[in-house]
């Protein structure tokens, strides 16, 4: 008896039949049209908040220029030089930091005559994102959906 058992385990196919490998690569398909658009959303996200991180440094470094600011910054004060931020105070050059990537350009409003109006704004305009652009201004702060008015 325990030989025919032993006997008709032995003669028996193992491995998956058509349906079951059908069936698998079924569900891995499913998987896959619902991680994809998932992990493209993600890109998205991660290119705004890289400018929002870029556009805030910048808002918040000419805010402490104008602390102490005799003059008003001008529209080429700000730039992107060597894939890295830069501020002209005068004379002086300031580096800000690095430009991440996808970030097309950078944009400096200047103010009005008036240092005490305060009326700056600057924009970082990039690609891929959810927006295409960022801004950051004395009167309204950070603005994640559009760029300078």
């Amino acid at each position: 008896m325990i030989a025919r058992i032993r006997k008709s385990m032995n003669e028996k196919d193992q491995g998956f039949t058509l349906i079951e490998l059908l069936v698998v690569m079924i569900i891995i398909g499913i998987l896959a049209a619902i991680a994809i658009p998932v992990f493209l959303n993600q890109r998205k996200k991660a290119q705004d908040t890289a400018a929002v991180a870029d556009v805030s440094t910048l808002g918040k470094e000419i805010a402490t220029y104008y602390v102490d600011a005799t003059t008003n910054l001008i529209a080429t004060d700000v730039a992107i030089a060597s894939n890295r931020y830069t501020i002209k105070y005068g004379t002086a050059t300031n580096d800000i930091g690095a430009v991440s990537n996808g970030i097309d350009s950078v944009t400096l409003k200047p103010g009005t005559d008036d240092i005490a109006e305060q009326t700056w704004c600057v924009q970082v305009a990039y690609s891929d994102g959810t927006h295409p652009a960022v801004s950051y201004s004395a009167k309204n702060g950070l603005n994640r959906t559009s760029g300078c008015p």
